[in-house]
């Protein structure tokens, strides 16, 4: 039974990945989907980190309120992790789950497979920069980034600089 879950969390994991998709990822983005993260963490009151990158450049880092310097050593852990395999990762965790495969070569002081960092894809599949979370349980981590990215898609942006699609 733990299987079928799995396997029906990935399917689903999968698929958000996929409907995920930006046209471009400006810095008025990233400073656009920072802010509708602070707005959702705000609200709930989520002792959270939030990170943006461009490429690897950081264009939007917040500590929310309970949040520490731990969670910021996560985000980055996280971030790598992402760029290193295309996915995020709470999508590679469940993979490895499924596949028994523990990630055991991958430097824990470099690299983390817990849920919370996801791509900023385009269409054809390039990576343009990730969005991460820490201070939450993993699923918790991984569901607020993908609530923002949908929100943010789903509203066009009003300047010209919005380049999300």
């Amino acid at each position: 039974m733990a299987e079928v879950d799995h396997r029906r969390k990935l399917k689903r994991l999968e698929e958000q990945e996929r409907k995920l998709v930006f046209a471009d990822f400006s810095h008025a983005d990233a400073w656009r989907l920072g802010t509708i993260l602070v707005g959702i963490a705000a609200e709930r009151s989520l002792p959270v980190a939030i990170r943006i990158t461009i490429g690897e450049q950081v264009a939007f880092h917040v500590g929310m309120p309970g949040s520490s310097a731990d969670n910021d050593g996560w985000l980055v852990r996280k971030e790598r992790t992402v760029r290193r395999f295309g996915v995020s990762t709470f999508l590679l965790k469940i993979r490895g789950e499924i596949a028994g495969r523990d990630y055991a070569e991958l430097d824990p002081r470099d690299f983390v497979v817990a849920g919370g960092a996801v791509p900023i894809h385009t269409a054809s599949g390039a990576l343009l920069g990730t969005v991460a979370v820490s201070g939450l349980a993993q699923a918790d981590d991984h569901a607020l980034v993908i609530s923002a990215m949908q929100q943010f898609l789903a509203r066009p942006a009003t300047d010209a600089g919005g380049g999300a699609g």
